[in-house]
């Protein structure tokens, strides 16, 4: 009797099936033709008219495939319950599906009305009948439509019949019993909904819950770092742990707390304490970046060498594992979330832009949502149990990991003008900050100067940024707030209130030209022009010598000590020494990027030797200064380190003996010509004070060794890893990436060093075995 119960399930399965494939069928070339001249229906409408039906089909083919092999190979020992559970459990796509089933139906009717072709396709799809594959019944697109509502009524009829005939010690039994307890309150609550929906137009329990946003985020529990995805839905905040079952194919996911949106609220009591967020050393994920940039490359190499598909999967699924590790480690800015009964919630985002997005959606839906009561447990379970099927965030969300895409983004530098903004409709002190992406993450890279009280800001300021795997620029436009005794609860760390951000893609191909491109970004009624220009890593570290024969840019620095008559060049004395007056507790000193038109005074100044140099400084933004000097290294004709020694500095890094390394690190170092050695030494005693606050201006030594790694390290131009062609300045990313962390390793190791001497000992005085 079971096996028979089971047949006749098959074969209604079959028959649904095929239903569900008559209405897949004319989707893809409506969706096809959405983006033509001549579209049939726009994406909007396809999606409302066809929402959630792939899903199905695909729930249902997984069930059938699995169900069919079982009834085939026929023994009373047959166990299906598993799949009947899992069936179960996956209702909830089936309420998304309910939820827009008169959205789908009116949708439909308006599109026949509106379009003749769409009129004539929609009455005549075409039902493959299962036991003839040639034989093809005509349905109307509104009766295929209405068959998902009526197999929600069917399934749990058929779970009684099976249940009836499965023996109570049979392992099935307890499973089915679940499957069918999840069904009927699945059907009961549907019914209570149609009913109230009857007799009250106001209140409407549940219907059209959507998901507006999801996203993986760290949550902070009990001070430690956990991975989660937290959904957004028009009436609550989910938020879930992903679980994968044994195999690692089949996931799920396991709720871990929501809030409805009428009762979450952004501040918090008075007494609330403020947030310690715990910090992961530089260095680990510096180690998890190198780790991510060997995987990719050793991709890279398979694919080349067309090895098999396991071992690039096996590669990839490390991939996944670092860069998982990668964002539970990275982000550290808080938001923190309150529920009205005084339970909080913090979460870490790595990037304003994304903090004030979530912020933004919650607040909009706020003003729209009705109380939601309480979810029953079963409820929770099946909404749960759905966001596998609704997410629209599927992997791990760095741009290291996209598989259609190898692309690894832009090495280089790119020159933005922040020139104006327009559409404000009140007077306020303004400034724009610029992010961009590297490993996946946003950091914040250049701040413009407030623009006081104005409607018409005019910065027209340049800067330039660094850009390491980067994809992404991002603008952000803040209200300044002088007000420093009213401290933002929402966030504790800025009383700046963002009024506007947007974004744009950096296309390699649009910014290979040489020349400047305008843009406009709109945001929030305000629009922001731009003028942007990239150049590769190929170009950008050119050795340019100088025209000027008395300059100091793009001059051996032994030259200019032998004209000054000094040990350490003046431009270099004078910039730390105005960095060390007013600069060493500015967030972000060295890598929030100076004014460029700033910094290009500043240059001609040094180069024309003005004797009003050291007044302009006074005068100017110390991020200019910073900028500067940073600009004098990089513009060296030959780096600090000499190219005849970077292999050797690249070599001696990787050795894994402390002694020996120790030996032949400081053995190189002295091994440096008396002017690059002196000057090296001035400048890693001051970066060591700076580290020294840290605590205010943010920068490490981890993070100083990352700036000027690579401006005081490079290898010759015949020995560089760099792409030779600038019109691929992507394909060669990670090997390039590998090359700075070395030399972003190789500074790290001196500024952590102890015995290095003070800038005014003598080369003699550091004692060391010469033995290597």
């Amino acid at each position: 009797m079971r096996k028979w119960v089971l047949s006749g399930i098959l074969a209604t399965e079959e028959a649904y099936l095929s239903h569900l494939e008559a209405l897949l069928l004319p989707m893809k070339p409506l969706k096809a033709a959405a983006t033509t001249s001549q579209p049939v229906l726009t994406v909007a409408q396809i999606e409302t008219i066809f929402f959630k039906v792939p899903e199905l089909y695909e729930i249902h083919k997984e069930f059938y495939d699995g169900l069919l092999p079982r009834v085939q190979q026929w023994s009373h020992h047959q166990r299906v319950g598993d799949l009947f559970q899992k069936l179960a459990s996956q209702l909830g796509v089936y309420r998304a599906f309910l939820d827009n089933y008169e959205l789908a139906v009116e949708t439909a009717e308006k599109c026949c009305q509106a379009n003749s072709q769409f009129a004539e396709i929609s009455e005549n799809l075409k039902v493959r009948s299962p036991k003839d594959c040639k034989d093809m019944a005509k349905n109307s697109l509104e009766a295929l439509l209405y068959k998902p509502v009526d197999r929600v009524t069917r399934s749990t009829l058929v779970l009684h019949d099976l249940l009836k005939h499965t023996p109570t010690s049979h392992p099935d039994h307890p499973l089915l019993q679940d499957a069918l307890r999840i069904s009927q309150n699945f059907l009961s609550s549907i019914n209570e909904e149609t009913t109230s929906r009857r007799q009250s137009v106001a209140w409407k329990k549940g219907e059209n819950r959507q998901l507006l946003k999801d996203s993986f985020m760290v949550e902070l529990v009990e001070g430690t770092r956990k991975l989660r995805h937290v959904f957004l839905f028009t009436d609550l905040l989910l938020c879930a742990k992903l679980k994968k079952q044994i195999g690692g194919k089949n996931q799920q996911y396991d709720c871990k707390w929501y809030i409805p949106l009428t009762e979450l609220t952004f501040q918090g009591p008075e007494e609330t304490e403020p947030l310690t967020i715990p910090q992961v050393p530089d260095e680990e994920l510096d180690a998890v970046k190198v780790k991510i940039s060997h995987l990719r490359s050793e991709i890279q190499r398979e694919k080349r060498a067309n090895k098999g598909s396991k071992v690039i999967d096996r590669l990839r699924k490390k991939l996944s594992e670092q860069e998982s590790l990668m964002l539970l480690t990275s982000p550290s800015m808080p938001l923190r979330l309150f529920n009205k009964n005084g339970k909080s919630y913090s979460f870490l985002i790595s990037s304003d832009y994304e903090r004030s997005e979530w912020r933004e959606i919650i607040r909009e839906q706020q003003q729209k949502c009705v109380k939601t009561p309480s979810l029953t447990s079963m409820e929770l379970q099946m909404l749960t149990s759905s966001c596998l099927k609704l997410q629209t965030v599927h992997n791990i969300p760095l741009s290291l990991n996209r598989e259609e895409d190898d692309s690894s983004g832009l090495y280089g530098f790119l020159n933005v003008i922040v020139h104006s903004a327009s559409g404000l409709k009140q007077s306020l002190n303004l400034y724009c900050t610029l992010e961009v992406d590297t490993f996946g993450f946003f950091l914040n890279k250049a701040k413009t100067r407030v623009y006081r009280y104005t409607t018409e800001p005019k910065w027209n300021e340049e800067f330039e940024i660094e850009l390491e795997g980067s994809q992404t620029l991002r603008l952000l436009c803040y209200e300044k707030s002088y007000n420093r005794t009213k401290l933002n609860k929402e966030d504790g760390d800025s009383t700046d209130r963002i009024i506007g951000k947007g974004q744009i893609l950096l296309d390699p191909q649009t910014l290979q030209g040489k020349d400047w491109q305008r843009t406009v970004i709109p945001m929030n009624g305000i629009e922001v022009k731009l003028s942007i220009k990239f150049t590769s890593r190929e170009f950008s570290l050119k050795r340019m010598p100088s025209e000027k024969p008395l300059g100091v840019f793009g001059v051996k620095i032994s030259t200019v000590t032998k004209r000054e008559r000094s040990k350490v060049p003046y431009i270099v004395r004078q910039c730390l020494e105005e960095i060390e007056r007013r600069g060493m507790e500015e967030v972000g000193i060295y890598r929030v990027s100076g004014v460029a038109t700033d910094i290009q005074a500043l240059k001609t100044a040094f180069d024309t030797n003005n004797k009003d140099v050291s007044v302009m400084m006074s005068e100017m933004d110390v991020n200019a200064i910073a900028g500067t000097l940073k600009l004098y290294f990089r513009e060296l004709p030959e780096p600090l380190f000499t190219d005849e020694l970077y292999p050797n500095f690249a070599g001696g890094i990787t050795l894994t003996d402390s002694v020996a390394k120790e030996s032949c690190m400081l053995n190189l170092l002295l091994s440096l010509p008396e002017p690059n050695l002196v000057t090296f030494l001035f400048l890693l005693d001051h970066l060591k004070r700076v580290a020294e606050k840290e605590s205010v201006n943010k920068m490490s030594l981890h993070n100083l060794a990352t700036v000027f790694g690579p401006t005081l390290l490079r290898p010759a131009e015949k020995d560089s890893k760099i792409p030779s062609n600038p019109t691929q300045p992507i394909s060669m990313g990670d090997s390039w990436s590998l090359e700075v962390m070395a030399q972003v390793q190789v500074l790290l190791y001196f500024l952590q060093l102890e015995t290095i001497p003070t800038p005014d000992s003598k080369r003699q005085s550091i004692l060391f075995s010469t033995e290597v």
